[in-house]
């Protein structure tokens, strides 16, 4: 049998344009910075389709751009199916629909995390979605704490 190699983790949101590609450019620059990127795969995906094809909103690459955390310019919404999830050991949502979303799609074979979990008590239990309210530095903040949290269980 052969052995895993990298630890997997999937980032998911709505739309796959706002918060999961932040968290997945923000986790890159994070795991990369940690000497990390060759035992860490990152990926992030929508649980609609309504965006599938589609670049990341102009806020999200805006915010990114302005915090200098790189964003792949190939990266594009792409909807998750239940075959994404052979060998993700971090199935991450960004809020409570998403987690549903995933803990139904997975039918509960995969523990489904939301990444507050990672924040710490001091922080609120969603990320909400700038898609409504343009709020981006908001969600850029709570996406960081959050991956900052997920990089330390990880790496511990």
């Amino acid at each position: 049998m052969e052995q895993k190699t990298k630890i997997r983790v999937l980032f998911v949101c709505l739309g796959n344009i706002c918060r999961s590609p932040m968290a997945e450019a923000v986790f890159r620059q994070m795991v990369n910075e940690a000497g990390l990127g060759e035992k860490i795969e990152i990926s992030s995906a929508a649980t609609s389709p309504w965006e599938v094809g589609k670049p990341p909103h102009p806020g999200t690459r805006a915010v990114l751009k302005q915090h200098a955390v790189p964003l792949d310019p190939a990266k594009r919404s792409v909807q998750i199916r239940r075959t994404d999830l052979d060998g993700v050991d971090y199935l991450i949502g960004m809020d409570y629909e998403n987690w549903v979303d995933l803990r139904r799609l997975s039918n509960g074979a995969i523990h489904v995390y939301r990444l507050m979990e990672f924040a710490g008590p001091d922080f609120p239990a969603d990320i909400p979605d700038p898609y409504y309210d343009g709020n981006f530095e908001t969600v850029f903040e709570l996406v960081e704490a959050g991956c900052r949290g997920l990089l330390e269980k990880i790496s511990h």
